[in-house]
């Protein structure tokens, strides 16, 4: 894979994971009480299909950040790694939703009633990200695939999702910000997630058309 399909794949599929992201989070809090199952397989589904582009996204990255500068691919290995074992944990925990509802006989919250998510999509999830964040930004700013803004941000994010890992000791309340379960560490992380992401698609995307100098691997191949 040369540099320019490596950026705009990363690019693409960047765009695509924060798209069906940011069509998700608001779909939590349009109920005050359980929600319509309609409501929890529609979003369930939506985010599945975010966790597909992104496992597309960390592919394409570990590549470009070896066709950038083979020195740095294990930054991209371990940012592809990380990414993996967020996108599986946070399937498994969606399945565990989606199983909940289907078997209830009346609509439920699977955010309180499926006890096994809580800390899957909390603690453990904020550290799989804070490692993957940590990755694509040393990636980034050690090969300077991207503008700075992009490197620094993710080490500025990876940092507040390291803030939320204590979480799973204030309890299993959504409506709390702050809880294993909380609006501030699943929803409020998952919403700023996804809008860093479609800047960082957005970025990647554009540099896919910038001028390359005549000794670029992009053109070697």
């Amino acid at each position: 894979m040369n540099e320019i399909i490596a950026r705009r794949l990363t690019g693409l599929t960047g765009i695509a994971t924060a798209a069906a992201l940011i069509v998700e989070v608001p779909l939590y809090f349009i109920y005050s009480g359980p929600p319509p199952d309609s409501n929890v397989l529609a979003r369930l589904l939506i985010g599945i299909v975010a966790l597909a582009f992104l496992i597309v996204f960390v592919t394409a990255f570990r590549e470009l950040v070896k066709v950038a500068n083979p020195a740095y691919e294990w930054a991209g290995t371990m940012a592809f790694a990380t990414g993996l074992v967020y996108a599986t944990i946070t399937l498994v925990s969606s399945g565990l939703e989606a199983g909940a509802v289907i078997a209830a006989d009346q609509p439920i919250d699977p955010t309180i009633s499926v006890s096994g998510t809580y800390i899957l999509y909390g603690s453990i999830g904020r550290l799989m990200l804070a490692l993957f964040l940590t990755a694509v930004g040393y990636g980034i700013s050690r090969t300077n695939l991207l503008p700075r803004w992009t490197g620094r941000s993710a080490f500025a994010l990876a940092g507040l999702n390291l803030v939320f890992m204590p979480s799973l000791f204030f309890g299993n309340t959504p409506a709390h910000f702050y809880s294993a379960n909380g609006w501030g560490t699943t929803a409020l992380m998952g919403a700023i997630l996804s809008y860093w992401m479609l800047a960082l698609g957005i970025s990647t995307y554009r540099s896919a058309t910038r001028r390359l100098p005549a000794d670029s691997p992009a053109l070697q191949h």
